[in-house]
């Protein structure tokens, strides 16, 4: 059978992104499957399989290690263990665009790993109506993370003129977020930090222009 996210906290996030356009679910996934994709994401790097992440989409997609510094493996279901973790976002997908109508039809997502001194600077994921990204979603696989180790992600409100919220990277937690609202970033880290990025995109394609590829 497989696993299931908790109806009264799934409908808390979506309150919550009403509310606030943004939550912090604690215990969202259970520790035994975060173990399996950190053993995947810690296996694939072992085996050279992660790159270098890079900023911007399609054409303007470039590395630049002033502003990010994670290496990345997208998520396609190549095994059970991330069939079992997409199993869960198509259920937060299915409720959001069941209650909201967002008209969500897809959900991409990779693994994002932080060696010591990495981070990731302030960015949005999407900006209004250059792209289709709509809501994102991260989820973090670091068991027993200590206060001193950094690598917060830090929320900050859409007119980029506050913190709103500081987020641990600890094991299971997720953080979901209107993406066109929310600049963040990543603080440097000193220990290494394992994540899944992800984001559910809507379908703005028209009959002269389709969507980007995933």
């Amino acid at each position: 059978m497989s696993i299931q996210l908790d109806p009264a906290k799934l409908n808390n996030a979506i309150d919550a992104l009403v509310e606030q356009s943004w939550y912090i679910w604690e215990n969202a996934i259970p520790d035994q499957l975060c173990t399996q994709l950190l053993n995947e994401v810690q296996q694939l790097d072992q085996q050279g399989e992660l790159q270098q992440a890079g900023i911007g989409r399609g054409q303007e997609h470039q590395k630049n290690e002033t502003i990010r510094r994670d290496s990345i493996h997208w998520i396609e279901g190549q095994s059970a263990t991330q069939t079992e973790f997409l199993n869960l976002m198509a259920q937060l997908q299915t409720e959001l665009n069941r209650q909201l109508f967002l008209g969500l039809f897809e959900y991409e997502a990779h693994y994002a790993l932080y060696s010591p001194g990495d981070f990731y600077k302030k960015h949005r994921d999407s900006f209004r109506g250059a792209a289709n990204r709509m809501v994102t979603t991260v989820i973090y696989l670091n068991p027993d993370w200590q206060a001193g180790w950094g690598g917060e992600l830090v929320m900050f409100n859409d007119e980029d003129t506050e913190v709103i919220g500081t987020v641990t990277p600890k094991m299971g937690t997720m953080v979901v977020f209107m993406s066109e609202q929310h600049p963040h970033e990543v603080k440097p880290t000193l220990h290494p930090r394992a994540s899944i990025a992800g984001w559910f995109r809507r379908n703005t394609s028209t009959a002269s222009q389709l969507n980007p590829p995933s």
